[in-house]
């Protein structure tokens, strides 16, 4: 079989790792069709269906024939609902052509990033955070700066971190709230607070992905950064999409608003890549956008019990710790105890990753190592699972815990 000589590859990907999740995803996947008994709690996508009157107003479109390209930016009628969704739920203003629609929020924030970032371009991303923000920004030739912000402060960014990581080589500041994989959410008055930084250094910019916006447990209303900072409305793209709220992960539709000449480059880089977002996908956002909504506060009572069942499994279990997440639909739980210790048989647990190894082999779990999140010593479970399938792996979980010497 021939082989790719290396030099074949571009140099672009060095250093690029691909999806944990995704590659955890697939694991679990394989183990299952080789017959084993495996509980997967590494992806980030409700276990509930799409609602009805989302899929049928897809149907409808098929019917209508609506499954041609559409503008490069997506649909007008789409664009308005989501501009219609900013002004009601977020007091955020946007006309339609400071809208974009992309196959996901992923690809919003890689056409973002490809727009704006030349070599040696800084960007700023709180972690523990989602894995793709710094390889997206690696890909784009920019150089991801990670600000630590441990348990201690509730996994947020404090405005001194941020004031003193900015230099002239900032261009933006990634922010996510709710967050992932941390579950933490930033109130309006902390926002406010790292707007005030934002403020003395207008040459940078703020991403915001609120894709979590409509899974919170902490009874302060949802807060983003463009909304409490009006200062900064001129320089934030505010990223969201349809496939956490409105369990829609397959249907690839995310959308950001932010100014018009970002949007336009955007759609340039967009325009090369995809032609246009999927046409049947965006009729079932409009629906999902401008539909009924009561089964968000249904679905978001069942996350909150799910969390409780966790965090209480988790911390019933030995060398483990977790806090309550605010929310999201994650637990980032520390194992930082269980490193060192030795296996039944005669291995030694070594670091987050080892432990990860370790609940899938021994008890058929599987979670994501927190070092895929820049917080090594640390493991997320993903809480969008059934609750018998919850308390199975907790108590799968304290079970291998329990064996540890």
């Amino acid at each position: 079989m021939n082989t790719i000589r290396k030099d074949f590859l571009s140099s672009r990907l060095d250093g690029i790792a691909g999806s944990p999740m995704l590659a955890l995803i697939a694991k679990t996947a394989e183990l299952r069709a080789q017959g084993r008994d495996v509980i997967g709690l590494a992806a980030g996508e409700p276990d509930f269906e799409t609602p009805v009157h989302i899929q049928d107003a897809a149907v409808a479109a098929i019917r209508r024939g609506e499954t041609r390209y559409t503008a490069p930016e997506g649909t007008l009628a789409l664009r308005n609902a989501i501009a219609r969704k900013f002004d009601r739920e977020n007091r955020l203003s946007y006309s339609t052509d400071q809208i974009i629609v992309s196959v996901g929020a992923k690809q919003v924030i890689y056409n973002a990033f490809a727009a704006t970032l030349n070599p040696m371009d800084e960007v700023i991303i709180p972690t523990p955070s989602y894995p793709a923000y710094a390889e997206v920004v690696r890909m784009c030739a920019g150089t991801p700066v990670g600000i630590a912000c441990d348990v201690s402060q509730g996994f947020k960014l404090r405005p001194e971190q941020l004031d003193a990581a900015i230099t002239p080589r900032t261009k933006w500041l990634v922010l996510c709230s709710p967050s992932n994989p941390t579950g933490a959410v930033y109130t309006q008055a902390e926002l406010s607070a790292l707007g005030a930084v934002l403020c003395k250094h207008p040459h940078v910019w703020v991403l915001t992905d609120d894709i979590y916006e409509h899974l919170l447990f902490s009874g302060e209303p949802f807060a983003t950064i463009a909304a409490a900072v009006p200062a900064l409305h001129d320089r934030t793209l505010t990223v969201n999409g349809v496939s956490k709220a409105y369990c829609m992960t397959g249907w690839r539709i995310g959308y950001g608003g932010g100014p018009r000449e970002l949007i336009k480059a955007m759609t340039t880089v967009q325009s090369q890549l995809i032609s246009s977002p999927c046409s049947v996908s965006q009729s079932a956002a409009i629906a999902a956008l401008d539909g009924p909504h009561d089964f968000l506060a249904a679905h978001q009572a069942t996350y909150r019990e799910r969390r409780d069942l966790v965090v209480s499994g988790l911390n019933a279990a030995a060398h483990i710790r977790c806090g309550t997440p605010a929310g999201a639909f994650y637990v980032l739980a520390s194992c930082e105890s269980a490193i060192g210790r030795s296996t039944p048989n005669g291995g030694v647990i070594s670091s987050d990753s080892e432990f990860v190894t370790y609940l899938l082999e021994s008890e058929g779990v599987v979670v994501v190592p927190g070092a895929a999140f820049e917080m090594p010593g640390y493991f997320r479970i993903s809480y969008a699972a059934d609750s018998r399938l919850l308390n199975g792996a907790c108590e799968r979980i304290g079970n291998a815990t329990s064996r540890l010497n």
